[in-house]
């Protein structure tokens, strides 16, 4: 007898009204960014600010001192600044992307945690022997960060945690979990670097003058292949020393092709992605926005054919997406909107600042002003600083890479380099918590005890890179 399933809980009406703020706001920033329809700028800016009106009184109090300090740099701005109304605009308008980009990844993140075919790949790679283990899954964290965002530490970081957790000695089976949750970490971080699915990529092509996906992609594939063989290189080189008998191998779950269906649908997302960039000349981000939420609805189609009422479940899907699960990101959401809206105002406020002071960044070396991002974001990532808010606060201060003689390019992979760091090192950010929690420790030891030698090697090493593409890649 199976037993009784609980029934869902009721739709609140605070969880409608937040779920219709965030799905018109996407509405009509996709017909800012596609269309440039007369007005959808303002409206979509002020179904961000319902949004926050909608999300605070359910927020923690850490989500309500951001909301804090954007109403505070609001009035600065009110205040000082004589065209205020298009700084609250653009600061709104910021807002405004982060949330439509958040919902395009979540509408794919959806069909993807509920797939068996994804849910079969993941054990194929969790279950690999160790001479191979970080590989499948540092490479597994990777692409399952593609469709997944943290998503992916929570399937495949679940999975080695069950693993693990087969293991009776306590001394092996606690290595085992170490290892096998910073590949996945790793892996996950190193997406950061290039893809056009990423926060990282996107936030950052946006702000930084002449920059662009397609142009960056190809450097900031390598920067992550880098970032992954040195997670690799010193998995294998600096092993934690077990005192018991070589442990015995593992039955490996599935075969080769359960990565099919994974590799299949990054295929289709990315050609489908680069060819309509191409295509219409939009900014990748707001290609995503629109061809991702797309391609999960075909999925949800394709996964229901098979049902007895297939429209009937697609329905049922997109209702629980749209009033269960956006709700359920609601603390994550407010706190990447507010990240941008305080990272817009307060570049706005800054800059008249930093010009009266006389204080002139262009002067500085090119190489500092490079190499300078790979280093400070992690840094502000210790002080609780999120990178959207360091790199939307401090990167739109930066000189015009043109200016300098510098490729956008060369900027574009500092920040993106400095941003996966921060994921991997920061106790502040979603990755370094997951993986504290599944390895039953603190986030800051996972970000300065765990990833303390990654950190260094990494970061000195994409230094090198980031300096090598300022001097490769045109103007």
């Amino acid at each position: 007898m199976q037993p009784a399933q609980s029934e869902s809980p009721p739709i609140t009406r605070p969880s409608r009204l937040f779920s219709v703020a965030l799905l018109a706001t996407a509405f009509f920033t996709i017909l800012r960014d596609w269309f440039a329809v007369p007005g959808s700028a303002t409206l979509a800016a002020s179904c961000v600010g319902l949004l926050l009106l909608v999300a605070v009184p359910s927020a923690s109090w850490s989500r309500r001192m951001f909301v804090a300090i954007g109403a505070a740099l609001a009035l600065a701005a009110i205040a000082t600044r004589a065209e205020w109304r298009t700084l609250l605009l653009d600061a709104l308008g910021q807002g405004a992307f982060i949330a439509t980009f958040f919902v395009a990844l979540a509408t794919l993140r959806a069909p993807a945690a509920v797939s068996p075919a994804i849910m079969r790949c993941g054990e194929y790679l969790a279950s690999q022997p160790p001479g191979k283990r970080y590989i499948a899954l540092t490479g597994g964290g990777h692409l399952f960060a593609l469709i997944l965002n943290y998503g992916s530490i929570q399937l495949l970081g679940g999975l080695t945690e069950s693993i693990a957790g087969r293991e009776p000695n306590e001394e092996l089976r606690e290595i085992r979990n170490r290892r096998m949750l910073l590949a996945i970490q790793r892996g996950f971080c190193s997406s950061l670097l290039w893809s056009p699915l990423a926060f990282a990529m996107a936030i950052t092509t946006s702000i930084i003058p002449g920059a662009s996906w397609s142009a960056a992609a190809g450097f900031a594939l390598a920067n992550a292949a880098l970032f992954m063989g040195i997670g690799w290189a010193l998995d294998t080189i600096v092993k934690p020393v077990y005192s018991g008998p070589p442990p015995v191998s593992r039955t490996v779950k599935g075969s080769i092709a359960d990565l099919k269906p994974l590799l299949v649908l990054l295929f289709v997302i990315f050609l489908g992605v680069g060819l309509l960039e191409l295509a219409t000349g939009l900014r990748i981000v707001s290609v995503v926005m629109v061809f991702v939420p797309l391609a999960s609805l075909s999925w949800l189609i394709l996964e229901a054919l098979g049902d007895a009422a297939p429209a009937r479940k697609v329905a049922s899907q997109l209702k629980t997406l749209a009033f269960r699960e956006l709700p359920s990101y609601g603390s994550e959401i407010v706190l990447l909107i507010m990240a941008g809206i305080i990272g817009s105002l307060g570049a706005a406020l800054a800059v008249p600042i930093l010009e009266k002071s006389g204080l002139d960044l262009s002067a500085l070396p090119v190489w500092l002003i490079v190499a300078a991002p790979v280093w400070l974001i992690p840094l502000f990532g210790q002080l609780g600083m999120n990178p959207i808010l360091s790199v939307s606060l401090f990167a739109p201060i930066l000189p015009d890479p043109g200016a300098i003689g510098v490729s956008p390019i060369a900027i574009v992979c500092a920040i993106t380099a400095g941003w996966a760091l921060a994921g991997a090192t920061s106790p502040f950010t979603a990755t370094t918590m997951l993986i504290g929690r599944l390895g039953h420790t603190t986030a800051f030891r996972v970000g300065a005890d765990w990833n303390r030698t990654f950190f260094l090697v990494a970061a000195s090493a994409l230094t090198v890179t980031a300096l090598m593409i300022a001097g490769l890649a045109p103007v």
